[in-house]
C-alpha cells in the first residue's frame, strides 16, 4: 500500500489527533481500488466499513420511491472525503450508492478495527466519533431544509390548482 499518511493528515477528521495516533490508525486501513463506473458501496446493502477517498472522484447516488436513481453529490479526493461513516455506528442498510466517477483509490477501515482503535486510543476515538457525529448532524439539518423546501413547493402546487 502506498504511504498515504501525509494525505490523511489533511483530512479534517484527523485535525485533533496526534501523529502517533494517526500512525496507529493508518495501520488498520486497507487499500481498495475501484475502476471508473464501479460501485464502492451499494444503497440498501448492510455495511460495516468506512472509506477515505485518496484518489479520484465519486458520485453519491440515491434511489427515489419510484425507483429512479439520481446523483445527489459528486465528491473528489482533494476535499478530504469520507463515506460509509454511518456503518461505524450502526448495522443498518447503506443510505446511498457510492460509484467511482473515475478510477479511485480508497482506504477502508472496518467497524471492528475502528472499535478496537477507539478502545486503545480513547482520546483519539472520542475526537473521531465527535467529528463523525457533527458531520451526520449537519447532513440531517441539510436534509430537513430540503424536505421543508419540497413541502413548501408541494403546498404551493396544491394551492395553485
Amino acid at each position: 500500500m502506498t504511504n498515504y499518511k501525509e494525505k490523511l493528515k489533511s483530512f479534517p477528521l484527523f485535525g485533533n489527533i496526534s501523529d502517533k495516533d494517526l500512525d496507529d490508525f493508518a495501520t488498520l486501513l486497507s487499500e481498495v481500488k475501484a475502476p471508473a463506473g464501479t460501485d464502492i458501496l451499494t444503497e440498501g446493502e448492510t455495511g460495516s466499513d468506512m472509506y477515505f477517498l485518496m484518489e479520484g472522484k465519486v458520485d453519491i447516488i440515491k434511489t427515489t420511491v419510484f425507483g429512479e436513481r439520481f446523483i445527489c453529490a459528486s465528491l473528489g479526493s482533494e476535499t478530504g472525503c469520507v463515506f460509509g461513516e454511518m456503518a461505524l455506528l450502526d448495522s443498518d442498510e447503506r443510505s446511498a450508492t457510492v460509484r467511482a466517477r473515475e478510477a479511485c483509490v480508497t482506504l477502508k477501515i472496518t467497524r471492528n478495527d475502528f472499535d478496537k482503535f477507539a478502545e486503545t486510543h480513547p482520546s483519539a476515538g472520542v475526537s473521531l466519533l465527535k467529528f463523525i457525529g457533527i458531520n451526520l448532524v449537519r447532513n440531517i439539518r441539510r436534509e430537513n431544509e430540503n424536505l421543508n423546501l419540497v413541502y413548501q413547493a408541494l403546498i404551493e402546487e396544491i394551492e395553485s390548482n
